[in-house]
This record gives structure tokens, sequence and C-alpha cells, in this order.
């Protein structure tokens, strides 16, 4: 892995809930020594990506961030594309909705829409998603490319009794993942949290980022489930076509015949 790459993935471990990080913590959250991580915080400090708090010493997002963000909402505008599609997501199933953005192999929150309909609700309020640990995480690894994959073994973090914490148990998720479609995590990153996701794709034909659906898991019953289902497949094409692409002949074979008894059933009632 060259240094650049590594330097940037240190960018990943930033969010709304941990703005601000210091050298020991980086330098364990990237599993490196203390000099090495230390010479990549100063790369990125140089061009202005990373800033260290003049009171705290602490290193938080750069000027130079907002905007690269702001040319590229600008340019390629995919969070508006996905809202719509988010709303007709939340109002179908009356849970929380939100899709996501895969940048290199680091997954950012894009948009969240919550549902009315329960007084009990799942809150987004991470930016920053592991792949191993979340619904639209899985959903990535199985139909992303085998680096995704090496990255996400890199950082198999627990967050939870039910994180896949092992590369077997990472595989068995993922598995799960490509022979319906759907990545699914149940208490994998937030006790009581259960979550469903589809991939969706860009103009590329690659696998662009995700949709899901998070839903608290007593809740969770074998009919919402094919609901939630249903609706992610509806999304995920829509977001795909608004961002340029669409999805692949192949996943759209596993969506129906995960979707096969519940169609049936809609049919008989």
């Amino acid at each position: 892995m060259s240094v650049v790459v590594k330097a940037f993935e240190l960018l990943g471990f930033f969010s709304v809930d941990r703005p601000e990080l210091g050298l020991s913590e980086l330098r364990r959250l990237a599993g490196r020594d203390k000099a090495t991580t230390y010479r990549h915080l100063e790369a990125l400090e140089s061009v202005g990506l990373l800033e260290q708090n003049p009171v705290t010493k602490q290193y938080r997002i750069g000027p130079v961030v907002l905007g690269l963000a702001q040319i590229r909402e600008a340019t390629t505008p995919r969070r508006a594309g996905a809202l719509t599609a988010l709303a007709r997501l939340a109002e179908r199933t009356g849970e929380t909705a939100h899709v996501s953005l895969l940048s290199g192999a680091a997954l950012h929150t894009l948009a969240v829409q919550e549902s009315s309909r329960h007084a009990t609700r799942v809150i987004i309020n991470e930016s920053n998603l592991p792949l191993h640990a979340t619904s639209q995480g899985l959903a990535i690894l199985a139909f992303g490319g085998a680096d995704l994959m090496q990255a996400a073994r890199r950082r198999l973090i627990r967050f939870t009794e039910a994180t896949p914490t092992t590369d077997e148990a990472l595989d068995a998720a993922v598995s799960v993942a490509r022979q319906t479609g759907f990545g699914v995590s149940r208490n994998g990153f937030e006790d009581g949290v259960y979550g469903i996701g589809a991939p969706v794709f860009d103009h590329t034909g690659a696998v662009a980022g995700a949709v899901a659906v998070a839903s608290v898991s007593s809740r969770m019953t074998e009919d919402l489930g094919q609901e939630v289902r249903a609706g992610l497949v509806e999304a995920a094409r829509a977001i795909s076509s608004n961002w340029g692409g669409q999805i692949p002949a192949a996943l759209e074979t596993l969506w129906a015949r995960t979707l096969a008894p519940y169609s049936d059933q809609e049919r008989s009632a």
C-alpha cells in the first residue's frame, strides 16, 4: 500500500461524533506505529486536509476538505439524487432510511430520512460507517471488489457482541448478502438495531454506495423484512439511475428470487 493511500486512510477515522483525534488514538485505530502515523499526519496537515487544534493539539478536518466537498456536491449532486427515493422508502417501511457513499474503502453517510410512524425509531448519528458491521457495508462488500474485502479485514473492530470480528464471521455475513442481494446486520453496529441494505451503482458500473433501512430490532418481523427488501430494490434502482448507473442483471435476478415468496403472497391475498 502506498504512503499516499495510508495517509488518506487516516481521514476516514474522523466523524461528526469524533471531530478531533490525537496522535495516540489515530495510531491505535490505524494499527500503525507512532512515528509512521505522525509522518502521515504531517503530510495531510501540510496540504490543509487536516489541521491541529492549537489548544488541544488534536487533529481535525482541515479547510481544504470543505472546499472539495462543495465542488463535489456542485458538480455531482449525489445527495440530491437520493432524497426522493429515501423519503419514499421511509414512508413505505415506517422506519429510518439512509444512503451512504463509498469513497475508496471508506463509507460515509450521505443522507438520512426518518419516519414519524413510530415514537421509537433509529437515529443515525454516525457519519462514517464500518464496512464489516453494517448492512450497507456488507452489501457493498458482497458486490464490490476484492480490495474492499481486504480493507475490511484490516479493520474488524468490535462494536457489539454481534459484530463480525473474524475473517470467518465476515465471510459468512458477506456470503448471505451475495446469495440474497441484501446485507443484513442485526445488532452488529449498535445494540437494538436491525439493518437491511442494498448496493447502489454509478455511471462507472461499480458499487458507489448503499441504501438501507434501520429498524428497532424488536420490531423487525418476517413480513416487515420483506417489505423493507422490496422497498430497497425500488430505492436502489432509483438512486442508481440518478447517479448515472443501473443495477446489474445478476443482482436483479437475486432480488427477484429473494422476493419471490413475498410476491406470491401478495398475488394470493
